[in-house]
């Protein structure tokens, strides 16, 4: 296979720039059913706009948050029973708020957004981190988090809640609570995990952008199977409060997943940032994040990592001549480009994560009996997490403390690497989407697990180390499935690696691809 049938969108040349439609201005009161009906019949139109096009169409005056709140209120209607991404609508109080004086002025005013239901909550709405527990007791958030504050800022409007698999534990959104979120390039496979949800829904032209957050690949594993762009940011980029000073210690990651690198440069600007009680912050920028986007990034040192982790399976074929033909990419941009990248991925980089992980596990459960007044039980949780969770409870304080600096000692063998070079590029995942049921978390142990370890080997250094990592989604396997292109830079560096992406996707734009699921 050849790179420009790698790389470029169906139908277009790699050279081609991405283009949006501009949408032609309607007559009509707005929010009037004439102009509401108007819009109906162009949300196909809507569904192929990035949130930044959006935001540009309300900002001109050429259509209403309303507008855009409603056109996405059908599109949800009409597409999300074939994939299941959208499992709480939020349909009246976005109309209120579309409609209403007082609606931020931000960046994104008026364009819809989902909300994934773990980590980040939302005042007065369902909050169940997929558990049946939760569902059963009908609960819901008091508060907005620091992150849903910044999101309402910015100008977006919640039109819904998106799945996750229970206690956003799993690559896979297959939770028993609400059933399988199913991809839509092909509804017989795993978007993900654990922000799938999401995944699937920007993805299929429900929303333009969506939550998401990152523990051990959860924004960049979705995205990679989904076709979109998912950026962790740095370790405490953004704020994880006022309930959180740090969420699974020091692996949470919170961003968002979008079709474009320009929306998540966007974004990023607008969430970024440390609030009152934070214990630590990321490095700032020198200038927004947005700014990043065209910047000649000069000649870059880079490495290619297409070999599986000491340990795994080897990498699927179709996914190293993606990662290989990206590092040819590179190389006619004018970057350095070699083989290698950090030795120290294959001495069990990982080994201070499970200890970490579990505990927190069993944290959560303990939370939410504390909130909830109800003790829960084996029988109210998904059986690996609540086997997880024993694991936990039997981690005392020193051992506990012996993974944290596991993690920080690995962390600073990992991190040298970038002191002598710019980026690495390896797979996002090393295998294609999975089929559904593969993951889920009523089969045997046995046969799950291999395959999350092939799907997060790449993914969980970067939350050891909270270095940014960015999946792009550069290639499409011969199945028709997407395949992501993972970059990884040091320590407070999203500048560079949005000056990369931005390079990439003027170079093999992704713009024009969609799934057979779409509105």
């Amino acid at each position: 296979m050849d790179k420009l049938s790698i790389l470029a969108p169906r139908g277009t040349q790699a050279s081609r720039p991405r283009q949006f439609p501009r949408l032609p201005r309607r007559g009509g009161v707005p929010g009037s059913a004439g102009a509401i009906g108007s819009v109906e019949g162009m949300a196909d139109e809507f569904a192929v706009l990035d949130a930044t096009a959006q935001a540009d169409l309300v900002r001109r005056g050429e259509v209403t948050p309303a507008e855009l709140v409603e056109a996405a209120r059908a599109r949800i209607e009409a597409v999300n029973s074939e994939i299941n991404a959208v499992i709480h609508r939020l349909d009246e109080k976005a109309g209120a708020q579309a409609g209403a004086p007082d609606l931020a002025d931000g960046p994104f005013r008026g364009v819809p957004f989902l909300v994934k239901d773990a980590v980040c909550h939302t005042a007065g709405d369902p909050y169940h981190c997929g558990m049946q527990f939760l569902k059963d007791r009908n609960w819901t958030a008091e508060t907005d988090t620091y992150l849903a504050q910044k999101f309402r800022r910015a100008g977006f409007i919640f039109v819904g809640k998106t799945n996750t698999p229970e206690l956003a534990t799993s690559v896979t959104t297959e939770p028993l609570a609400y059933g399988a979120t199913r991809n839509p390039w092909n509804v017989a496979h795993s978007t993900g995990g654990s922000s799938g949800g999401s995944a699937a829904a920007v993805a299929a032209g429900l929303v333009p952008v969506a939550h998401a957050n990152d523990m051990g690949g959860s924004i960049r594993a979705p995205a990679s199977e989904c076709g979109l762009v998912g950026l962790k940011p740095t370790r405490a980029r953004t704020s994880l409060g006022p309930g959180f000073g740090e969420f699974w210690g020091p692996l949470t990651h919170e961003g968002v997943l979008t079709r474009s690198v320009r929306d998540t440069a966007a974004v990023l600007d607008a969430i970024s940032g440390s609030m009152p009680g934070d214990p630590y912050t990321a490095p700032a920028p020198a200038r927004p994040f947005a700014s990043e986007l065209g910047a000649d990034p000069g000649s870059l040192s880079i490495a290619i990592r297409t070999g599986a982790i000491e340990g795994m399976d080897a990498v699927d074929p179709e996914i190293v001549a993606a990662v290989d033909s990206v590092g040819s990419l590179l190389e006619e941009l004018g970057h350095r480009v070699e083989g290698g990248g950090p030795t120290a991925l294959d001495d069990n980089i990982n080994r201070g994560f499970f200890p970490v992980f579990a505990t927190a596990v069993a944290r959560d459960l303990d939370r939410w009996s504390e909130r909830t007044g109800d003790l829960i039980g084996p029988t109210d949780v998904e059986p690996l997490n609540w086997s997880t969770a024993e694991f936990g409870r039997a981690v005392n304080g020193p051992a506990y403390l012996a993974a944290v600096e596991q993690l920080q000692a690995d962390s600073r063998r990992l991190a040298v690497w970038w002191k002598y070079h710019d980026l690495l590029v390896t797979p996002t995942i090393g295998v294609l989407p999975p089929p559904l049921g593969v993951m889920a978390p009523d089969v045997a142990l046995e046969q799950s697990l291999p395959v999350m370890a092939q799907i997060t080997q790449f993914l969980m250094p970067w939350n050891i180390t909270g270095q940014p990592a960015i999946s792009l989604p550069l290639a499409m396997s011969a199945s028709g499935l997407p395949i992501g292109v993972q970059l990884v830079a040091a320590t407070g560096r999203e500048d560079l690696l949005i000056r990369v992406a931005s390079q990439i996707e003027q170079a093999a734009p992704w713009a024009d691809r969609r799934p057979p699921v779409h509105a």
